[in-house]
């Protein structure tokens, strides 16, 4: 195979090493074996191009015309001529398909199925890839560059993939890259015959002679290349893993918590619209969660992730909160009064073993969670979140939460939040359309209070206002989205809470979206069933005396609570009795509504007192975390010292030359005097003069001292080590020379004189005669292994391996 050929086939095995990246992404991997063909066959007509040979722009119109002709016959097939010439109709069936593509990413998380139009993106792209790669690599001889078309293939996919993968598919993609490089070098090194290394003299290459044959001297720089990239692979996966890093995630993976005493740090998400409409809209509803309870009025036991609780007129999203470790026992729901009627509940919840994100879902208020992991508690939300990458995967957890019922009176008769409460959860921006508190004002006419304006609202958006359930609509939270939502009357969960969020703030009731699952379904044995297609947003309201309560305004998904439902009070005053406490009410130690300041306040610190000190865990908290320490100390060290390598060998290599020893004998003389001319050699590399070993020594110093403008002393000691290592090697009977050592630091205080800065510091920090290391290495790996062919213990492991020989 000729150095072209085995460059075009590197650079095809390169992008498909970089496509395998994408394989998260769809359901099905037949997409890839289709790439897999069609990029062989348009890498073959290069090859043939190149052989007959075609000029370069003829030869990547030729492959570019192939590529079309194979999409063409995968895909429109019955729109061209012949099943393979494009027409128009072609055309307009690719850009048919390519609109699909885009609306199936959209619409379809991952991993999403293998339609026609997502597999036309994927093997088009990767087409397109390898042609640019094999037009950088093979026809203009560039393979450094060509990993740029394969960095962005590799990035879009690592972006959209979850990341627990990532390093395997970076893995392969660098070693695709690497192998296009090495094909590179190797066809390099062929375009100029047999390749010497070693010393620059006589005696040096005899030395270097005896010990390699040829074939081992030109193929060690191709050993040298693989080992040095298998190295820098193994450093470009390790390093990370050492260093601290922040992960991410809500339904997207894209939020994280991290802290690191039980009440530090903070944590905050962004929006989950994309993702949440996904789930919906996916073919399969695959399961997610699987729970078993012990109420049997699951229809209100929605599993709540997140509250959105900013709204900043581009998005609802979470404010930045502090979190702290999970405690055994979560403070009392913010605004529940005892007069209120709960049920406790208690829930085991399995999820799914590919559901990975990193919050946790939960019923609201939970309680206590027993899990296993690393999770952080933010109390404000009573939220629970994944630190430090820890998710939801194939995780079992237990909850005890309670039902909260009240009764329409009782929200009814809700008196005012406090005013720190109300500022924070009324607060709407200047972006948002004046029609939203318009259209609120105008649905809730009539009412008497917040409550009896909670239930209008949900009722217009169920009931009476004409509104339409549509997963396909864009999905949006914004003030632009809100406002053509209530023009359209068309949307999701999504659109239907935030909008009735919005309106409820415009009224003066504080207001939230929560973001989870709806109940999901009853199975045979007992337990519920919680699928993608469950994934929902509803609004909450706040009510003193009760708390954060759900309404549910999207119609046909899930259910609306019982206190909406009822009759509503009447207006003479009276009220109905309030219902008694239960007796797990009545056994808790719950604080009276008269008290200024609740055990559960002081917990949180809003007396306005310093809070007190949690208890910590005695094994968390004693003695200093060196394990830590020295793991992130080890990386950081790492990070600082792999640049300077290079620098640090260049150093050790000039002070062992020229600290050769100083004996009289004329070995000693010959090494003295060879290591300093090497060193002479290679200084003036590191300043832009690289050596040529077909110059005889008195040409390569003057060729020193013209590339650095060296003149007085630095250009006589120059010619002094020519002469004295002339001398070394044709001289029949060679004397010592004197001052060697001081004549090359004359020469490379001279170089580093007439050098500018930038060149000074390539000198200093990346040498290039550093180079030689990868050339010393090859060597001495191969006298090794000559020694041990020589050895007695190789022959009688031969002998073992193959006895016959012995026999014969």
């Amino acid at each position: 195979m000729s150095g072209s050929a085995r460059l075009a086939v590197s650079a095809a095995l390169a992008t498909l090493a970089a496509s395998c990246a994408l394989l998260p992404l769809v359901d099905s991997s037949g997409w890839l074996l289709q790439a897999v063909v069609l990029l062989v066959v348009q890498t073959g007509v290069g090859v043939l191009a190149r052989r007959v040979p075609l000029a370069r722009p003829l030869t990547i119109a030729a492959q570019a015309v192939a590529g079309l002709l194979l999409l063409t016959w995968t895909f429109a097939r019955d729109q061209a001529l012949g099943g393979v010439v494009p027409s128009p109709a072609v055309f307009r069936e690719f850009g048919r398909l390519l609109s699909a593509g885009v609306d199936d990413v959209e619409k379809y998380a991952i991993p999403a199925p293998d339609t026609t139009g997502i597999e036309l993106l994927l093997v088009g792209g990767v087409l397109v890839i390898g042609l640019v790669v094999d037009v950088l690599a093979v026809t203009f001889r560039s393979a450094a560059p060509a990993g740029l078309p394969l960095l962005a293939l590799f990035s879009i996919a690592a972006g959209l993939s979850d990341g627990d993968s990532d390093w395997l598919w970076f893995l392969v993609a660098g070693a695709g890259y690497l192998l296009l490089l090495l094909a590179e070098g190797r066809d390099r090194l062929s375009q100029w015959g047999r390749v010497f290394s070693g010393g620059t003299g006589p005696r040096s290459q005899g030395r270097a002679s005896s010990g390699l044959d040829g074939a081992a001297s030109s193929s060690s720089p191709l050993r040298t290349g693989r080992r040095i990239g298998v190295f820098a692979l193994g450093i470009a996966l390790a390093v990370p893993a050492v260093l601290p890093s922040l992960g991410g995630g809500l339904l997207d993976q894209s939020a994280n918590g991290n802290g690191g005493d039980g009440n530090g740090g903070t944590i905050s998400a962004v929006n989950p619209l994309v993702s949440l409409q996904n789930s919906l809209n996916q073919p399969d509803d695959k399961e997610v969660l699987r729970y078993r309870t012990s109420t049997t009025e699951t229809q209100d036991l929605y599993l709540r992730i997140v509250a959105l609780d900013q709204f900043d007129g581009s998005a609802w999203k979470p404010s930045e909160r502090r979190v702290q470790d999970v405690p055994d026992r979560m403070p009392t729901p913010p605004g529940l009064r005892s007069d209120v009627r709960t049920q406790p509940v208690e829930s085991v919840i399995k999820a799914a073993d590919w559901y990975a994100q990193n919050w946790l879902p939960l019923p609201y208020p939970a309680s206590s969670v027993r899990l296993d992991g690393r999770w952080r508690f933010e109390p404000e939300g009573r939220t629970i979140v994944g630190d430090r990458g820890q998710n939801t995967r194939g995780i079992q957890y237990e909850v005890s939460s309670l039902a909260i019922q009240p009764t329409a009176t009782q929200l009814a008769q809700a008196p005012p939040p406090s005013p720190e409460l109300l500022r924070e959860y009324t607060e709407v921006p200047d972006s948002l359309p004046a029609v939203v508190a318009e259209r609120a004002d105008e649905v809730t006419r009539g009412a008497r209070n917040a409550y009896e304006q909670a239930v209008k609202l949900q009722d217009w958006f169920t009931l009476e206002g004409g509104f339409r359930y549509d997963t396909q609509v864009e999905a949006g939270s914004g003030s632009k989205a809100i406002a053509r939502f209530l023009k359209d009357r068309e949307g999701f969960c999504v659109h239907f809470s935030f909008t009735m969020a919005a309106m409820a703030r415009t009224l003066g009731i504080p207001a939230r979206v929560a973001v989870g699952f709806t109940p999901g379904a009853a199975q045979t044995d007992g337990s519920m069933s919680v699928g993608l297609r469950d994934a929902h947003a509803w609004p909450e309201l706040y009510f003193e005396g009760v708390g954060w309560t759900r309404f549910e305004p999207t119609p046909s998904r899930g259910t609306q609570p019982d206190y909406t439902i009822d009759e509503l009070p009447a207006d003479d005053g009276s009220t109905d009795p309030l219902p008694q406490p239960s007796r797990s009410q009545e056994s808790s130690a719950a604080p009276s509504p008269s008290e200024s300041c609740t055990p559960d306040l002081k917990r949180l610190g809003d007396c306005g007192g310093p809070a007190p000190n949690q208890p910590e865990d005695p094994d968390r908290s004693s003695g200093t975390p060196w394990g830590k320490i020295t793991l992130i100390g080890s990386g950081a060290l790492a990070v600082l010292l792999i640049p300077l390598l290079p620098m640090l060998w260049r150093l050790r290599t000039r002070s062992r030359r020229l600290g050769a020893p100083q004996g009289r004998s004329t070995d000693a003389a010959v090494a003295r005097t060879e290591a300093a001319w090497q060193e002479l050699l290679d200084t003036g590399w590191d300043y832009g003069i690289p050596p040529d070993d077909s110059l005889t020594p008195r040409k390569a110093a003057a060729r020193i001292v013209d590339g650095g403008g060296l003149t007085g002393p630095p250009a006589v000691a120059a010619q002094r080590l020519a002469a004295a290592v002339e001398e070394t090697w044709y001289a029949p009977h060679p004397q010592p020379a004197a001052g060697l050592t001081e004549d090359v630091r004359l020469v490379a205080a001279g170089l580093r004189d007439t050098a500018d800065r930038p060149t000074r510091l390539r000198a200093l920090l990346l040498p290039r005669s550093a180079s030689r290391v990868a050339t010393q290495f090859a060597l001495r790996r191969a006298a090794w292994a000559d020694r041990w062919r020589t050895s007695p213990w190789h022959r009688r492991l031969a002998g073992l391996r193959f006895p016959y020989r012995q026999r014969g």
